[in-house]
């Protein structure tokens, strides 16, 4: 039976209901692939990814790369610049995206350069064993998710006992299309770190989107109660 069919089973307001979803999601993945396309002409036909071993070290509160040394390293909502690109010690690289199989239609022969695995997740399933990867590290993507508890316990599901995980996370943002998650600190305490253990945490303004990571580097950063913020968290799965 094709999906079509299944579709005409349901009751009409359930079928409504369902249909609109679906083109929400479309809607979603489209903007969000737009703003790719824009990224990759801006930057004539590449993907700039240097920038990312600093912003990722100073997250993870490290001064060198060392500590994947032998790792296996994982990206939930990756993207498609080759976020992991750096991290050259690792065991494995693996990003982890909603898009990924676009991003491989599209930007095919910079995806094959980045000595990445890359693999397809939902938005409720991060399709890999439990208790495989060593370190995990997600910049600006949880709000991206539709299910956010869900993803909070795919995220400590594949991440193993005593592993590391470390964080990026939007705050107190007015949800959008692409970003329809609009987390404060309490949801992402009750649905993520309450279940770890923090070793570092840090939050402060989002100063802009082109400047998200300029109080990670300050002394003592700025916080505004209420204003859009970014949340900056070391933490590891109990062992």
């Amino acid at each position: 039976m094709t999906w079509k069919n299944l579709l005409r089973k349901l009751p009409v307001p359930l079928r409504t209901l369902l249909i609109r979803f679906l083109q929400l999601i479309v809607r979603k993945q489209n903007a969000e692939m737009s703003y790719w396309r824009k990224r990759f002409m801006d930057e004539g036909g590449v993907f700039m990814n240097s920038h990312y071993e600093r912003i990722m070290l100073a997250m993870a509160g490290e001064t060198t790369s060392d500590f994947v040394q032998g790792k296996i390293v994982a990206d939930f909502g990756c993207g498609p610049r080759g976020s992991l690109n750096w991290a050259d010690g690792a065991l494995i690289r693996i990003g982890i995206d909603l898009l990924a199989d676009k991003y491989a239609d599209e930007f095919t022969k910079h995806i094959i350069l980045q000595n990445m695995i890359w693999v397809k997740s939902t938005e409720k399933v991060i399709p890999l064993p439990s208790d495989s990867v060593d370190i995990l590290f997600t910049m600006n993507a949880l709000d991206h998710v539709q299910y956010f508890d869900q993803i909070c316990n795919e995220l400590i599901r594949v991440l193993k006992r005593g592993g590391l995980f470390v964080g990026s996370i939007n705050i107190d943002e007015p949800p959008t299309l692409t970003e329809p998650q609009q987390l404060t600190e309490a949801i992402v305490w009750k649905h993520l770190l309450n279940k770890l253990q923090v070793e570092r945490y840090i939050v402060a303004d989002k100063v802009s989107d082109n400047e998200r990571y300029v109080e990670l580097f300050k002394q003592s950063p700025t916080r505004t109660p209420g204003k859009p913020g970014v949340i900056w968290v070391r933490a590891r799965k109990p062992s």
